[in-house]
């Protein structure tokens, strides 16, 4: 019997693989698996495809009716003392149900059920705010998505739209006046109010042109400030002069660890993340009095991504924060499922907080697995050859 081992009951190992509360009792409404039939003339008939059946030969004692046992769950009606187990012959039947458990563990949560909201910044699959979309819709969110009328034309955001049964609304997150057509198309779009905004924008010409921080342009250092930090500034003001969400909604934009310290290579974002913590801030106490709408920033890991594959050496500050990490980088997918948290109910009095989603990075000093890299570095590249400690030392006496 698959459902048992060595005699001994193994479904705890299903119902500790079924987290959510809905799963666990659809599970407890199942009689439990037992290697021994309590009627010893109850006896198995397994399809081997379908269905387990137990057909009692008590007499009447247990009913006297057939039990059938479903691919969705047990239907059986005990009565007395009798007690009916599902003893299953088809190791193809356990694999089944642990399919449907898995499935129904992300399918049946609808963390989201009955919210909308508003998205900025999907490119391609590989943006951050593309998974965030995909995983709204999936736990229950209707969605709007938007993004320049170039990165439009240039991403597959199309795409993303017709798999999210959406509009795609072209805005430029910079100008006010494509803001508040933005908002009133979005406000139509679902009939009033919405619940959330993503803001998932960034790109710094500095950065693009290749130029160091200590040598910027400052035209293209208000373009980065612009795009990067007051574009959310312009998002949240629009939104609430057209009182565009409603209560206890949720405002998410996407930060940095670099906000807080030097990373060699990333140069005015650095600046730009600073200044979009501190408008979550602001805007969150005056937003939070007033509607109750919650203003955070998420500081992601470095993800590979279109706007951060534009960095300076970006392979090596990805690959540094991995092996500082002790949880290692978060995903694009793992900052999805994070965000989503913060636009559902279950966070409703986290405001005004820039919150580390880095498997730890933020906290750390140095990893043991950096520091052996550090010392090799040392050890090889930064150390003449006969020098203390690492080489041979000075001979002298």
């Amino acid at each position: 019997c698959p459902w048992s081992r060595n005699g001994r009951n193994d479904f705890s190992m299903i119902m500790r693989a079924a987290h959510h509360r809905k799963v666990r009792g659809f599970f407890r409404a199942m009689p439990e698996c037992h290697a021994r039939m309590r009627c010893p003339n109850a006896t198995p008939e397994c399809d081997a495809l379908m269905r387990c059946r137990y057909r009692c030969r008590c007499g009447g004692q247990c009913s006297g009716s057939e039990t059938v046992v479903g691919m969705t769950g047990c239907r059986a009606a005990l009565r007395g003392d009798a007690f009916f187990a599902c003893r299953v012959a088809c190791s193809r039947i356990y694999a089944y149900l642990c399919r449907r458990i898995d499935k129904w563990i992300h399918m049946t949560n609808k963390l989201l059920k009955g919210k909308k909201g508003l998205i900025f910044g999907a490119l391609n699959e590989n943006s951050i705010a593309w998974k965030v979309a995909e995983r709204a819709v999936e736990e229950g969110a209707e969605i709007v998505l938007t993004n320049t009328a170039a990165s439009i034309r240039m991403g597959t955001i199309n795409t993303l739209a017709e798999k999210c049964n959406t509009i795609v609304v072209p805005a430029d997150a910079t100008s006010v006046e494509d803001l508040e057509a933005l908002i009133d198309k979005t406000m139509e779009h679902f009939g009033g109010r919405f619940d959330f905004i993503l803001h998932s924008v960034g790109m710094s010409p500095n950065v693009r042109k290749g130029l160091t921080y200590d040598n910027l342009n400052y035209e293209y250092l208000s373009k980065t400030l612009d795009i990067s930090a007051i574009s959310f500034h312009k998002v949240i003001q629009v939104a609430r002069h057209k009182d565009a969400i409603n209560e206890w909604g949720s405002i998410v934009a996407l930060s940095y660890i670099a906000a807080q310290r030097t990373l060699y290579g990333y140069n005015d974002m650095a600046d730009a993340k600073a200044l979009l913590e501190s408008i979550a801030r602001s805007f969150g106490y005056i937003y939070g009095r007033e509607r109750h709408v919650r203003v955070n920033t998420v500081s992601q890991s470095p993800t590979q991504t279109t706007a951060g594959g534009g960095v300076l050496g970006f392979g090596d500050l990805m690959e540094f924060s991995e092996s500082m990490s002790p949880l290692g980088n978060a995903s694009a997918e793992d900052c999805a499922d994070y965000v989503l948290t913060l636009f559902s109910d279950y966070t409703r009095k986290v405001t005004m907080q820039n919150l580390y989603h880095d498997g730890g990075f933020s906290s750390m000093g140095m990893s043991r697995r950096a520091m052996r890299t550090y010392e090799k570095g040392l050890r090889f590249d930064d150390v003449k050859e006969n020098q203390y400690p690492f080489g041979h030392g000075d001979k002298k006496e």
